[in-house]
């Protein structure tokens, strides 16, 4: 039964026999057609939440709807909706990428579509290998093979658990260029990464796991405006070689080379203490030929996240 969320988790929890819980009563929902994007430090969880998604990895308790399909009792409807592209570079060597590609489509019980395939290897720069063998590829043309083996059933949901890891620049922008024309055509998106800036680019909302608990969930340009600092830097007109007492209150940063003083502050507080900081700068006969601000990238505010978690 379709439902608006993409995918539903509810008291979702893993404990391994030895007792180490990977998973701590996560809940979560993905909306259809968002891009989202989890993030975590290595062990966190990211790749066990995605296995118990997608049927890899049996939950100790706790409920996952995938389009309104159980994932344990309903997994052949649920599996249907899925596609993912795992971490590990598992081919089959001795198949042509036409064929294993086909073949994952028929897995699913699609009836061949050898246009939509066609399609398909061009957009992820693979058409001119399409004869070619797997075990004669590089491993960036490797992840572009399990890519298109994830797309090729035409899943409604597409899990890619670290899809550039290892690869270069171009593959990585070419990448990208396909998961926002499955945006586009209504595709919800998955992604845990390493490179954060990424998902500064691509991410509609962030998810950042951590000891297999989520530590929030926020709308990405919601959470850098919540989270993130802005500094204030003030460009010199003269070098100062130390910051005066009457200043030094204030946590101001000098610039190594004396030119620029950094100002931190919090932009979402009633008062940042900018209208006073000038005020004391003229006082002290500080002169300054230009300002601007900066703030915090994502990838700031995650290692503070994770590092609060600590």
């Amino acid at each position: 039964m379709p439902t608006a969320a993409a995918i539903s988790i509810s008291g979702l929890y893993k404990t391994y026999d030895n007792g180490f819980e990977a998973l701590k009563s996560i809940d979560l929902e993905i909306r259809k057609g968002e891009i989202f994007a989890l993030l975590g430090p290595n062990g966190a969880g990211k790749t066990t939440l995605i296995g118990t998604v997608c049927g890899l990895v049996q939950p100790s308790g706790g409920t996952i709807l995938a389009d309104g399909h159980n994932v344990i009792t309903e997994f052949r409807a649920a599996r249907y909706k899925i596609g993912l592209v795992p971490q590990e570079l598992t081919t089959e060597n001795f198949e042509s990428v036409w064929a294993t590609v086909s073949f994952s489509r028929g897995l699913f019980g699609r009836s061949p579509n050898p246009a939509y395939i066609e399609q398909l290897l061009k957009d992820l720069s693979l058409w001119d290998k399409k004869d070619n063998k797997l075990m004669t590829l590089s491993g960036g043309m490797k992840r572009r093979v399990l890519i298109a083996k994830a797309l090729s059933h035409e899943p409604d949901i597409l899990f890619l658990d670290e899809p550039t890891a290892g690869v270069d620049v171009e593959l990585r922008r070419d990448m990208w260029q396909v998961v926002r024309r499955l945006k586009e055509k209504g595709v919800t998106v998955i992604l845990t990464t390493h490179y954060i800036d990424e998902a500064e680019e691509m991410a509609d909302r962030v998810g950042v796991i951590n000891k297999g608990e989520i530590v929030l969930v926020e709308e990405k340009d919601e959470l850098m405006r919540k989270l993130g600092r802005k500094q204030l830097l003030l460009q010199l007109q003269d070098k100062l070689e130390e910051i005066p007492d009457t200043l030094k209150e204030r946590g101001l940063e000098l610039a190594s080379d004396g030119y620029e003083l950094i100002f931190t502050y919090d932009a979402q507080a009633e008062r940042t203490g900018i209208a006073g900081l000038l005020e004391d700068l003229n006082a002290a006969g500080i002169r300054f030929k230009d300002l601007k601000t900066a703030q915090s990238s994502l990838e700031e505010i995650f290692v503070n996240l994770v590092r609060e978690q600590q």
